[in-house]
């Protein structure tokens, strides 16, 4: 059993060993790169062991997404870009300028929606952003689809761009989902794309208006159809019997069965 911890400053020290000449070679041959991959993944896994409250798994995801910050710093460093240090500075006075009302002048205040105001005030002034479309031009193209339109749309609603009730929201969506079924008769491919992409928008909408994460609402039906076609299949291997055995009508039976079982639990 171990009888210390180690620490952060050994943990940068065991991280530029692994990248020097004495090291190790796959850890020598990462770069920025190479590492996106696993960047995401951990960030996912650390986002899938919270939505589980496992907190076993959350330290060790933690550590797995602390590890590719201190590898891409590594890397930058020996690049002569930036070090681990500039990283700590950059992210600390952006905290403190962000929070005036912590470390500065400014009053006091407990109002949460001020707070928010105030941060992306400063964020604005800070990246010299001069228009709200300009503000939401920055917001990354990598994001996942849903979440960058959750982001734009709520860009917008600040500068007040947004309906007041949910009810012209659900007709939009209405009117949306209309304009593809015509696309879809008329068979051109390229025009569906972009109105099965308004429907997602008008929908995104909706989830904004509403307060709700369009990835985790969608992240949690997920999970409900997986739960239920288990039931299916387990259901169709009891009667030893294979899912391609069965028509659409028998499977859709056992997926309401599916559903009622679900709401007994």
């Amino acid at each position: 059993m171990k009888d210390k911890k180690y620490t952060y400053q050994e943990l940068l020290e065991i991280i530029a060993k692994l990248r020097s000449e004495e090291g190790c070679a796959w850890d020598r041959e990462q770069t920025h790169e190479s590492l996106k991959e696993s960047l995401l993944e951990e960030s996912y896994e650390l986002i899938d062991a919270i939505n589980n409250k496992d907190m076993v798994n959350m330290k060790e995801e933690l550590g797995d997404v602390l590890l590719q910050v201190l590898m891409h710093a590594q890397i930058a460093s020996e690049q002569g870009t930036f070090t681990m240090e500039d990283v700590v500075d950059g992210i600390a006075s952006k905290l403190i300028y962000r929070h005036p009302h912590v470390f500065g002048n400014e009053e006091k205040t407990s109002d949460t929606s001020k707070i928010l105001q105030t941060w992306e005030i400063l964020k604005k002034k800070e990246k010299n952003e001069q228009s709200q479309t300009e503000s939401m031009m920055r917001i990354t193209k990598t994001l996942p689809a849903l979440t960058r339109a959750y982001k734009v749309q709520k860009k917008a609603a600040s500068v007040g761009f947004m309906w007041d009730s949910y009810e012209p929201i659900i007709d939009k969506v209405l009117e949306e989902l209309e304009e593809l079924k015509i696309e879809i008769k008329s068979g051109n491919k390229q025009n569906m794309n972009a109105e099965l992409g308004d429907v997602l928008f008008s929908v995104v909408n909706l989830s904004y208006f509403l307060e709700i994460n369009p990835e985790f609402a969608l992240t949690n039906t997920t999970e409900k159809f997986i739960n239920r076609f288990r039931y299916i299949e387990n259901s169709a291997f009891a009667k030893e019997k294979q899912l391609t055995q069965m028509t659409l009508e028998e499977m859709d039976q056992l997926w309401q069965e599916s559903k009622k079982v679900e709401s007994n639990i």
